[in-house]
């Protein structure tokens, strides 16, 4: 299967990240390639651009449908770890298009769709780390029931991992059938009839969030990239869930105003100054991109500027604000 994936939001990225010729960025979460190519584009021939994925599979995907680009580089890690991947790059802009492609949804060995029977694997890193059988077979019940509530926003954690527990005492669960059924037994069908989407989703996405511990370093990550920065430089992260965007628009704000004074205290005396701002809000798909791409309903992009030190400004392209703030050079 090919790795098809159609990339979110791509107007709106381009108009506030608004890449130059001859400049850097990496894409964190490089996927199929699509952002990257766009970025890449608009560079020009003397832009570069450093594309990460755990995902060994997109490494190979995008290398191959970017091969025509000298600038681009691929880097097969985490983008948790970009301080580790990238030493002493300097960048222009980054990308972080969390969550997961098109391409692992759709290919059944791995894991990650509730919609077919196939070995429990959900890793993002096929390499290393654990597999959702080997997460699900081990977790305790008040551990899984957590993750359930703060990764998925399920209402009935405490049932299903009440069932999970009663469900691996007989057997181990090895494919996603076996995780679908604990959540059938554990919801009432006359809730699951009322259900919008499929029951399983928040425990597949809770399980995933878990086994690839997604949201734990990501604060600090996003520390990372801004930190990586050139002074005027945009870091754009596009989220799909509401746990994932709490913590880069809270990330966001503690960068803006880092200081920890009393609130009342009449003047500074922590020293910690802001990094830059957040530019633009909560950033939502239009009309047309949704009708055209499911994945945009549930894509939120959220946008850090790096302080330039009071140089001047310039108008970001496109129509895209509002941008109160136009980047800096």
């Amino acid at each position: 299967m090919s790795f098809h994936h159609i990339p979110v939001l791509l107007n709106e990225v381009l108009a506030y990240l608004n890449p130059q010729s001859g400049e850097v960025y990496a894409d964190g979460t490089l996927g199929g390639g699509g952002h990257s190519e766009a970025i890449l584009k608009a560079m020009g021939e003397t832009g570069v651009l450093y594309g990460i994925d755990r995902d060994p599979a997109a490494i190979a995907a995008a290398t191959e449908r970017l091969k025509g680009y000298a600038g681009f580089h691929a880097v097969h890690g985490n983008f948790h770890d970009v301080k580790e991947l990238l030493p002493g790059v300097r960048l222009n802009g980054g990308l972080l298009d969390l969550g997961v492609s098109s391409y692992q949804l759709d290919t059944p060995e791995r894991g990650f769709s509730y919609h077919e029977d196939a070995p429990l694997d959900m890793r993002m890193d096929t390499t290393q780390g654990m597999t959702a059988a080997d997460y699900v077979n081990t977790v305790s019940e008040q551990e899984f029931c957590r993750v359930l509530r703060e990764y998925g926003d399920e209402k009935w954690a405490a049932r299903i991992a009440q069932i999970l527990m009663e469900k691996r005492a007989e057997k181990p669960l090895e494919t996603t059938k076996d995780l679908v059924a604990v959540v059938d037994a554990a919801i009432p069908k006359a809730v699951r009839r009322k259900d919008e989407g499929h029951p399983a989703r928040r425990t597949f996405q809770a399980v995933r969030i878990a086994v690839n511990d997604e949201l734990a370093p990501l604060e600090q990550a996003l520390r990372d990239w801004v930190d990586m920065l050139v002074p005027g430089g945009r870091l754009a992260v596009i989220t799909f869930h509401s746990v994932e965007d709490r913590i880069v628009k809270l990330t966001f704000r503690k960068l803006q105003n880092p200081c920890t004074c009393p609130p009342k205290a009449p003047i500074c005396t922590c020293g910690k100054k802001p990094l830059g701002r957040a530019i633009g809000g909560a950033i939502k798909a239009g009309k047309d991109e949704l009708n055209d791409n499911n994945r945009a309903h549930s894509a939120t992009l959220r946008v850090f500027e790096k302080d330039a030190g009071g140089k001047p400004l310039f108008v970001a392209k496109e129509r895209f604000p509002p941008d109160p703030f136009p980047r800096k050079l």
